[in-house]
């Protein structure tokens, strides 16, 4: 049968209707909390449950199926988990910052252990839940009907602190969720009070001054204050918590990192088994043995350290990988006049105060017609005790209480009530002392309508009212801040998470580049044959060999004058012997490109430039953070000439002096600056060509390297066939940028050209690789000091058709295992230059007829 009247609705809009009503069901009647008492639904009608079966903080613990039950019956008419599990979560220390429930038996762990089912466990209120209930029974708030109109529950609660902000609140609902941290709640009243004083407060003021952040029932530490300012300002932000780690030394000389508090939220138990997976999976090194030794006294998680692993390493690691650095994401939404909205901490704060204005004024007066009534009862008493002998005639005379009490009221002018109370009281009230007792109790009640009309008149005097109302909880109930911050100066990255060590760059002639830890290579003593690194294939050589640290980026330029960018971690670590990655796996050569030099930096410094020389001497001074952001193919960095090719980089300040050396041998040294605006190396752009640094004269340049002035070191000239000299700067004078140069080192049959040169200090090693991949490594206060234009010792000696082809200098280790080495006897004392007698001081021995030119003086 059809249905007499049919009505015709739109489906979309039977479907958009009903879903908002359910919608803005979900979000007021269940998931969100009122930003006047910080509680939900279920929450509050826990709470007032528990009070009115007179479960209070002084009193015996009760059962919590029959709180559970009392819930369901009057109040909350859904499942009973969802009332045990709000009741179980204001019991728990470490989800609420001041728990609202006493509870007595199993009501979980912080390791997500469950509760206890409710006919287990017991509880009672906390004494501070009890001043969310303060004041209740004196009309401080609105009732409503329960849901079968047998009974009222309360619409709010009066709370006499801000409990929104005190322990927080999480919720999901239909479209939109709530997340508000909790704080501590001497810092939010002191807010509260500080916003009644001067309502023009701004959120950065109650940052500064009263509350900093929040304060988590697990303690931690906040790492960094951007995201809680966001937060603050906008309700909405991320807050980064992070666990507090300690150090503590073990037997064996090792080392241990010790957790005693975690990120709010943070399940211990499941963090512990998250390390022990990446452990195992070799996500995170370092780690010998974890285990928790958490009791009743607190948190403890030791994780013991390999003795070789860096603790701040180790400790980055599990901030990076696991819930020990954990994100609290803030949202401060709440229900506001009826409707969910987003607040900032000032309007959270001004909600508050403004409900606890209207708590008192309506408790106010309530009292007030509470006293009033007293007051007119107490007339009537003390009218009816100054005629008592005509009050006892006329109730004798009546026939009954109705008559009697007509006859007061006609009589006397009393009313009703009065009359009433006149026939109840007792005839020991008509004694005398008693009759002073109601002149006091009037006097009494006078004084306190007197002081409620003035409170109800004065904004001045409700506002009094309401911070010494809040200043007595704080007195009884506040408590140090848990939750420590800690300034954060960047994000955690990859850096963090890498040990900060110098490592031993190898580049070959076909492109292939590896890292090892400069540790693999024992020293030897001068002379020595060293040992095999790099193994080359056929047509393959070693070409370069440097020191750079972990931390540190590689500013890799190319013979066209590109520059590319490869962070040092990212080449791959290998052994001492194994052959590398190709760097076109690192960077996008062009066609016909190849590598010509690399060059680390720790830090693009305004305070540094970059000296770029060409093979044919020409050099240009470019600023070095004018290379920070390039792109993933390079960038130009060098305009190369025809026939010509980029050769070598350096770092430098400009008052540092430039020091060139050719492969035959000649060097010259110029200043960065010099009163002669012509002779300098100036500033120029990124693809500029440079101008020229020395006059080669069929020569090439060998390398360029930086001299300070201000350290008295001493030059290593090293050559290809193994030898080289260790010589004072002071030997080498300044000259004007352009010129010949003078002669550093001989270049003959037996020392071949020159490989390179580096200033060195007493305390350095200074590392030589060969063609063929083998490497040595010697103290350079081995190689004795000699004087400039002579032929050297030996540094290491090489076989037939092998040569040096690169050198590094490493400063200030530890020895380490030392090789020792003897020098060949020929070769352990310098060799001077056989000079002709009318060649110039500075020729060489097999130097050509005529002077050698060396430039300006």
């Amino acid at each position: 049968m059809f249905a007499r009247n049919l009505i015709a609705v739109e489906i979309q809009e039977e479907m958009r209707s009903s879903y908002l009503d359910y919608s803005m069901s979900v979000i007021i009647g269940r998931a969100l909390p009122c930003v006047r008492d910080g509680l939900k639904p279920v929450h509050r009608r826990i709470l007032y449950a528990m009070y009115r079966e007179g479960l209070l903080s002084n009193r015996r613990y009760s059962k919590c199926a029959g709180v559970v039950g009392e819930v369901l019956k009057k109040y909350h008419p859904h499942g009973d988990s969802a009332v045990y599990d709000a009741l179980v979560r204001m019991a728990q220390p470490w989800n609420m910052r001041y728990p609202l429930v006493n509870g007595q038996g199993n009501f979980g762990s912080v390791d997500g252990d469950p509760a206890a089912a409710y006919r287990y466990t017991e509880c009672k209120l906390q004494r501070l839940a009890e001043e969310l209930l303060r004041d209740i029974d004196k009309d401080t708030v609105g009732f409503s009907p329960n849901f079968d109109g047998s009974t009222e529950e309360p619409t709010v609660l009066p709370a006499a602190y801000p409990n929104l902000l005190v322990n927080g609140s999480d919720g999901i609902a239909v479209g939109m969720a709530t997340k508000v941290p909790p704080h501590n709640i001497g810092e939010v009243i002191d807010a509260v009070i500080a916003l009644s004083h001067d309502p023009n407060l701004t959120v950065e003021q109650i940052m500064a001054d009263h509350i900093p952040g929040p304060d988590f029932p697990t303690a931690g530490t906040i790492y960094g204050r951007q995201g809680v300012r966001e937060a603050y300002t906008t309700g909405r932000g991320r807050v980064v918590i992070r666990g507090r780690a300690t150090y503590e030394d073990i037997s064996g000389g090792r080392e241990s990192i010790i957790i005693d508090q975690l990120p709010f939220q943070v399940n211990k138990a499941r963090l512990i088994q998250e390390i022990a997976r990446l452990v195992k999976a070799k996500q995170i090194e370092g780690i010998s043995a974890l285990r928790d030794e958490s009791d009743r006294q607190g948190m403890r998680v030791v994780i013991e350290l390999k003795r070789d692993a860096v603790r701040e390493i180790v400790l980055n690691h599990l901030y990076k990988r696991t819930a020990l650095q954990s994100t609290f994401g803030v949202h401060l939404l709440a229900i506001a006049g009826g409707r969910p909205v987003v607040m900032n901490l000032k309007e959270m704060l001004w909600h508050y105060l403004q409900h606890r204005r209207d708590v008192t004024i309506r408790r106010c007066r309530f009292m007030l017609r509470k006293a009033q009534a007293r007051l007119h009862i107490l007339e009537g008493l003390l009218r009816a005790l100054d005629e008592l002998d005509a009050v006892i005639v006329l109730i004798r005379a009546s026939a009954n209480a109705e008559i009697a009490r007509k006859g007061l009221i006609e009589r006397f002018e009393l009313s009703e009530i009065q009359a009433q109370a006149i026939l109840d009281m007792r005839l020991q009230r008509l004694t005398g002392m008693e009759r002073a007792k109601l002149e006091d109790e009037a006097a009494v009640v006078t004084a306190q309508i007197t002081e409620l009309r003035e409170i109800l008149d004065s904004d001045d005097r409700l506002m009094g009212v309401i911070r010494e109302e809040l200043m007595a909880v704080r007195a009884r109930y506040a408590d140090d801040r848990r939750t420590q911050f800690t300034e954060a100066s960047h994000e955690l990255s990859i850096m963090d998470l890498i040990s900060a060590e110098d490592q031993v760059i190898t580049l070959s002639v076909q492109g292939y580049i590896k890292r090892s830890s400069h540790s693999e290579y024992t020293l030897q003593a001068r002379g020595g044959f060293g040992r095999q690194d790099m193994r080359t294939r056929d047509a393959d050589s070693v070409k370069d060999l440097f020191i750079a640290n972990t931390h540190s980026v590689l500013l890799v330029f190319t013979r066209q004058g590109r520059v590319h960018k490869v962070p040092v971690y990212r080449i791959p670590e290998v052994s001492r012997t194994a052959r590398g990655t190709p760097i076109v796996n690192l960077i996008q050569l062009g066609e016909r490109d190849e590598v010509t030099t690399v060059l680390s930096i720790d830090e693009f410094s305004p305070d540094f430039d970059l000296l770029f020389c060409s093979r044919q001497g020409l050099v240009k001074r470019t600023r070095l953070d004018e290379y920070r952001n390039l792109r993933t193919n390079g960038m130009r960095a060098y305009d190369c000439a025809e026939g010509d090719e980029l050769l070598v980089v350096v770092k430098a300040r400009t008052q540092q002096d430039v020091f060139i050396e050719t492969r035959n041998g000649m060097c010259i040294r110029f200043p960065g600056t010099h009163e002669d605006s012509g002779k300098i190396v100036r500033h120029m752009g990124r693809v500029a060509r440079g101008v020229k640094g020395i006059d080669l004269d069929g020569d090439e340049v060998a390398t360029m390297i930086i001299l300070d002035s201000e350290r008295d070191g001493r030059l290593l000239t090293v050559t290809e066939n193994g030898y080289g000299k260790r010589t004072s700067l002071d030997e080498y004078r300044v000259q004007g940028r352009g010129g010949k140069g003078i002669i550093d080192i001989v270049t003959d049959e037996r020392n071949g050209l020159v490989v390179g040169a580096v200033v060195v200090d007493e305390t350095d090693r200074v590392m030589l690789i060969t063609d063929s991949g083998r490497v040595i490594k010697c103290r350079v206060d081995g190689i004795r000091e000699i004087g400039r234009n002579t032929k050297g010792v030996t540094l290491m000696r090489i076989e037939d058709g092998e040569r040096i082809v690169s050198m590094a200098r490493v400063a200030d280790e530890d020895e380490g295992d030392t090789d020792d080495v003897e020098p060949s006897s020929e070769d352990s004392e310098e060799v001077a230059a056989d000079a002709p007698a009318d060649a110039p001081a500075d020729a060489p021995a097999d130097a050509p007829e005529g002077p050698v030119a060396e430039g300006t003086p």
